[in-house]
């Protein structure tokens, strides 16, 4: 007489076949990896032949002066409605072009093949940025190349996360343009949990390991959601969590002015292979710009960063006012408006 197991002992059986398998393709494959020493997780050299095998190896080149060089992962981080995006295509445009900036100073002595994914416009708000009625589209040139996100990419049915499709796409799109440059906006569309050091850690991780293992220069956008604009900007109002800049090699942000609309000052904020130039007590300030097509961040001169935060007891500026209405359209409360703005929620009701 036979007895059928219960279908429950059938899903165990199942399972514990199902995960010792894994177990043993895990296995497999660790003793693979170990074969080839440039797979060990640590490259282990004395000191002295450390600094032997670099001695003579060329130093790496400014990108965008003392902000960002060459084969370092940089994070640039500002409030929404800034002007971020802006400023990443303007530096991605002038790396392909072989012309940076002001005030900044490039050492590459050829155009670079910049890697811009987008996340954030479409093809339609990308072109009204770099349209001109008069003047026509704005000419890239070859060596930028822009990725849009595409919401309807093939399902990733191969994958458990789907934060590990995505930054395999990145990989794919880096071979295939043979990119130099990476410039990711932004990066909390390729990570869902930046906002921890759980998921930030194995993010910047990857980052890191596309960087060594393609020779990039790696530029990744970022918020600072709530930022009291009372105070200084520091890494404290980078989103998430402090992992992203402990990772990162250099970043600085872009803050807003509260002396006039559409003025920026940009701000160094972490560099290791150079002084802070760029310190609170000498931002660069910006006037966003139309200039024929292109639609830029034009240098103006420097400033102590104290000139620009708002006083308490003075007038909001017109861009504090309008963000009060922005987000009071939203459907927020008086006090979720303060707390967002970190102002008072006296202040919200006087300009709403």
């Amino acid at each position: 007489m036979t007895f059928a197991r219960p279908p429950f002992i059938e899903e165990i059986r199942a399972e514990v076949q199902a995960t010792t398998h894994r177990q043993r393709m895990q296995n497999s494959m660790r003793t693979q990896l170990r074969r080839n020493p440039d797979n060990d997780l640590f490259k282990i050299k004395t000191a002295d032949k450390w600094l032997a095998d670099d001695y003579g190896k060329p130093i790496a080149r400014k990108l965008m002066g003392s902000l960002w060089h060459e084969h370092e992962l940089c994070i640039l981080f500002a409030d929404t409605n800034l002007g971020k995006s802006v400023l990443a295509v303007q530096i991605g445009c002038g790396l392909a072009k072989q012309s940076m900036m002001e005030p900044f100073g490039c050492q590459v002595d050829e155009p670079l093949k910049v890697l811009y994914i987008d996340f954030e416009l479409t093809t339609a708000q990308f072109r009204a940025r770099y349209t001109h009625r008069e003047y026509g589209l704005h000419h890239f040139g070859e060596h930028f190349i822009r990725a849009e996100f595409n919401p309807a990419g093939s399902n990733p049915i191969l994958y458990e996360r789907y934060d590990d499709y995505v930054q395999d796409n990145i990989e794919s799109a880096i071979k295939s343009t043979k990119a130099q440059v990476l410039i990711i906006d932004n990066i909390t569309c390729i990570g869902s949990q930046t906002g921890n050091s759980t998921g930030a850690l194995p993010l910047m991780n990857k980052l890191k390991a596309l960087k060594s293992k393609y020779k990039l220069s790696v530029l990744v956008l970022a918020y600072t959601p709530k930022r009291n604009i009372y105070q200084p900007i520091t890494v404290n109002d980078l989103q998430g969590s402090k992992m992203l800049i402990n990772f990162a090699d250099s970043a600085f942000a872009l803050g807003q002015s509260c002396t006039q609309p559409g003025l920026r000052y940009l701000k160094q904020i972490k560099q290791r292979n150079t002084a802070n130039d760029y310190g609170a007590s000498n931002v660069c300030l910006f006037q966003i710009k139309q200039e024929l097509s292109f639609l830029n961040l034009e240098f103006i001169g420097y400033d102590t960063e104290h000139n620009h935060l708002q006083r308490p007891g003075t007038a909001l500026s017109e861009e504090t006012k309008g963000r009060i209405a922005e987000l009071s359209q939203q459907g927020l409360s008086n006090r979720q408006v303060a707390d967002n703005l970190k102002i008072s929620v006296a202040t919200v009701k006087r300009y709403k």
